[in-house]
């Protein structure tokens, strides 16, 4: 392995990678991280990939890499890089393969009190109400013609089929519906990956889990989302499935051969791309903007799994019941806005692989509810330990181009997770806190063992030390269900 490039320290919470450290870097590589974090990945590939992302066309400012930075397909996962619209370019590693993976929260208006005695059965469920593992199937079969209405309107597709409210709509990023889809522009072989899938988990990392609020850090703020010290809430986690993969995975290709017909090498050929102008780009971005509305759709399904759920075990009605989304927000995306690049403002492509947006108070993309705030950026952490919600900070904007992480991030890759854990131990030790587990694999929880992510307080501190975001409040698990 070679060596990996040098960090220099900024301040207590910023390093970078000076241009020189590897060949072709057209902007430095900044990483947010602290003396706790660093050590993780001072010697792991994931540096060079970062200073990889900064040779590309057309990338403005710098490269950057949030806390819970670890080693993805092409850009590092938690990788954020802007581009010129006119001379840059759209790299499908620079979005994911799960497009638009994202994080959505629910309040129940149950306390901690009320779900205790009943958790067990809430847990199974759930788990029978949100179908997850590798290859799952969701309650509606979609037609091709639904296919198609799905990819070009997202949550709002579910809600006029019933699967769901339109207050659920306003507090989305885009409001559940990415402009500029084309459900043309997805290939055939995604569209069959999609027509089952709608309406559940997957695997891997994506979970639905159960937790308590824990403690308020910002109580104006917690105050507006609905927030309240003891009070049940549920986060879920999971993306455009194999639709959405599949999309990278054809334009990736599409990508691979006009590189080989124009005679293009990159340092690493994961790092794929086309301009973003040209005929390839373009139709790349109309295809993940279709695959990003898909994920709305079945995090909005998913959702109406989890009323059904909770309105079986209490024994409550929809109109009796609370369960209102607190906020839906999306990662692995690629999103065209307005950020002061060399003393003005400019249009750019902003990648975000495993990232979020982190705008502040004020900005329009906020929803209206909580824009004298700032959006709400929700941070998962492990089963076993807490998750955040923060708030973006108007420092994140010149820092940034307002991002901040989307997880704790991964500590050891899935393989090396499964040889070190065992599920016996694992659910032994959640069992032990009180904490339920269900999941489709026994590879599902070890592989997701908690030893095997980040220190998420130390990730939050990170972000908040660096100005990316502020904490507002601190959830721990009760119950997780698994792919």
């Amino acid at each position: 392995m070679s060596k990996a490039p040098t960090l220099v320290a900024l301040d207590e919470f910023r390093y970078e990678i000076a241009t020189s450290e590897s060949p072709g870097m057209r902007v430095p590589g900044i990483l947010f991280s602290n003396a706790q974090l660093l050590g993780a990945v001072e010697s792991d590939p994931s540096l060079q990939q970062l200073a990889n992302v900064a040779t590309l066309p057309g990338i403005q400012l710098h490269a950057l890499a949030m806390p819970d930075i670890h080693f993805g397909y092409g850009f590092p996962v938690g990788g954020v890089a802007a581009f010129d619209v006119k001379e840059g370019v759209v790299s499908p590693g620079g979005i994911g393969y799960d497009i638009n993976c994202g994080v959505r929260l629910v309040r129940t208006g149950l306390t901690r009190d009320e779900v205790r005695p009943h958790l067990a059965n809430l847990i199974d469920a759930l788990y029978k109400a949100v179908p997850s593992g590798v290859g799952s199937k969701g309650p509606v079969t979609l037609s091709e013609g639904e296919l198609d209405e799905v990819l070009a309107d997202g949550a709002a597709w579910a809600v006029r089929r019933g699967f769901g409210r339109e207050s659920d709509l306003a507090v989305q990023v885009e409001n559940g519906r990415m402009p500029g889809a084309d459900p043309a522009a997805v290939s055939p072989a995604a569209r069959k990956r999609g027509h089952r899938q709608l309406g559940t988990l997957g695997s891997g990392n994506h979970f639905l889990e159960v937790q308590a609020v824990d403690e308020i850090f910002f109580p104006e703020f917690a105050e507006r989302l609905g927030l309240v010290t003891g009070e049940v809430v549920v986060m879920l986690h999971t993306g455009s499935r194999g639709l959405g993969h599949q999309v990278a995975t054809d334009y990736i290709a599409t990508m691979d051969q006009r590189l080989a017909r124009e005679g293009v090498t990159l340092v690493d050929r994961q790092l794929s791309c086309a301009p973003v102008a040209s005929d390839d780009g373009q139709r790349y971005l109309r295809a993940m903007a279709a695959g990003a509305n898909y994920a709305w759709a079945n995090r909005q399904l998913i959702t109406d799994g989890v009323r059904r759920a909770f309105g079986q075990v209490f024994g409550r009605s929809e109109s009796e019941q609370g369960l209102d989304v607190v906020y839906d927000i999306a990662h692995n995306m690629a999103k065209l806005e307005h950020h002061a690049v060399d003393g003005g403002r400019r249009e750019v492509l902003v990648h975000r692989k495993g990232a979020t947006r982190a705008f502040p108070a004020g900005r329009d993309e906020v929803p209206v509810a909580y824009r004298e705030f700032g959006q709400p950026v929700l941070i998962p952490g492990d089963m076993g330990t807490a998750s955040y919600v923060l708030a973006g900070l108007p420092t994140s904007m010149e820092r940034s181009f307002g991002s901040s992480c989307h997880g704790a991030g991964r500590l050891l890759s899935r393989h090396a997770a499964v040889r070190r854990f065992r599920y016996e131990e694992v659910t032994r030790s959640l069992g032990a806190k009180g904490i339920i587990v269900r999941a489709a694999s026994r590879e599902g929880v070890t592989e997701e063992a908690p030893g095997a992510y980040k220190d998420v307080e130390q990730v939050v501190r990170v972000a908040e030390g660096a100005g990316l975001t502020r904490r507002v409040a601190r959830l721990v698990p009760l119950g997780v269900v698994k792919g």
